[in-house]
Parts: structure tokens; C-alpha cells; sequence
């Protein structure tokens, strides 16, 4: 574990290669799963204020579903997720050839809203754990993924790299400066 402020980070993190691979995957992450994706509390209130600009990418079924249970749902442990069609595909998934591709995304590249999508999605395969005192980033192994691995070990990108760009949205360029010399030193040290 790496302990940077108020975070503990899994040593899996720095050693585990990950690169999505859509092409292979066709997006499982956004259909797959026993819940929606993992909202912060604020996250709901953007939203709600997105969605008018969202919802003419939404297919039928998510809009439905957003218009009966509203922007989001709870998961079985009470926490904030994203609502889901027929218990499987989050609302806000839409099909693109195949591939499930997230529509607040879509309306983001459009210039539409500055919202990019949640935190939980853009950090996928990393899962934040809250504490009291402290969040604890874990890597999430699921075999949805396994095609990320082969891809992410040829390329020579590990799983912090990969998601460097969320990472840094959510802790900040020199929280992720720290994570990256961190676990640069771990691996010269090996």
C-alpha cells in the first residue's frame, strides 16, 4: 500500500498492466453487474441538471427508467448508484455498433455539458472505498476485463497510468505526481 494524504492506494494499482480494450469488450462494464455505477452524493444533483441535455441520446428504456426512479438508485448496501434497464444496462448507456458507450459522455465530446461522467466510470478498473478518515483505491479484478490485461502488459501501461486522467480530476496533478514517483521508486527497487 501507498499512502498519499488522505489516501491509501493498493500496490496493485503499480504492478498490474490494464489498457481497455473496446473492441473486445464492447463496453461489458456499462451492461454487466448486479448495480448501477457508484454515485457521489453531488454527482446527482449535476445530473439532474444535465439531463435535458443528455436525454436526446438516452434510449427508450433509459429514459423510462430515469422518468419512473428518477437520476439515480440505491445499491443493496443504501449507496448511490446509477439507475438500471431490466436490472442489467446502466440508463445511461446507449449502443454505438455494438459497443455500450455512456451517453453523458457523448454529450460531453458534443460541447453540450462540461460533465464528462461520473467519477466511478472514469475510474474504472479502480473502486474508491470511503472511510472516516481516509479513501482506499483498490483495483477491481473482473473477467469482463481480462482482454485489458493482455492489452495493458503489450503496451507496457499499467493500471494507474491507464487512468491517469481521472485520477488527476479527482486528487489533482500532484497527488498523482506523488502516486506515480511512488510506485516508480517500488519498481526500481525490485
Amino acid at each position: 500500500m501507498i499512502a498519499i494524504d488522505d489516501t491509501l492506494i493498493s500496490d496493485d494499482l503499480g504492478d498490474v498492466y490494464f489498457t481497455c480494450d473496446l473492441g473486445k469488450c464492447h463496453g461489458a462494464c456499462c451492461v454487466e453487474g448486479d448495480a448501477g455505477a457508484p454515485l457521489d452524493e453531488e454527482e446527482i444533483g449535476v445530473l439532474e441538471d444535465i439531463l435535458e441535455k443528455v436525454r436526446p441520446f438516452m434510449t427508450e428504456a433509459g429514459i423510462r427508467e430515469v422518468d419512473s426512479t428518477g437520476v439515480f438508485d440505491y445499491d443493496a448496501g443504501g449507496n448511490f448508484v446509477t439507475p438500471l434497464v431490466n436490472d442489467c444496462e446502466c440508463a445511461f448507456v446507449y449502443n454505438d455498433f455494438g459497443v455500450a458507450k455512456c451517453v453523458i459522455e457523448k454529450a460531453y465530446y458534443a460541447g453540450l455539458i462540461s460533465f464528462k461522467k461520473p467519477i466511478s466510470c472514469h475510474l474504472y478498473p479502480i473502486r474508491i472505498t470511503k472511510f472516516k478518515d481516509f479513501e482506499a483505491l483498490n483495483y477491481h479484478k473482473w473477467p469482463i476485463c481480462d482482454r485489458a490485461l493482455v492489452t495493458g502488459r503489450r503496451e507496457d501501461v499499467r493500471v494507474y497510468e491507464f487512468l491517469k486522467e481521472p485520477l488527476i480530476r479527482k486528487y489533482g496533478k500532484a497527488w498523482y505526481e506523488k502516486l506515480d514517483a511512488a510506485f516508480k521508486e517500488k519498481r526500481a527497487k525490485k
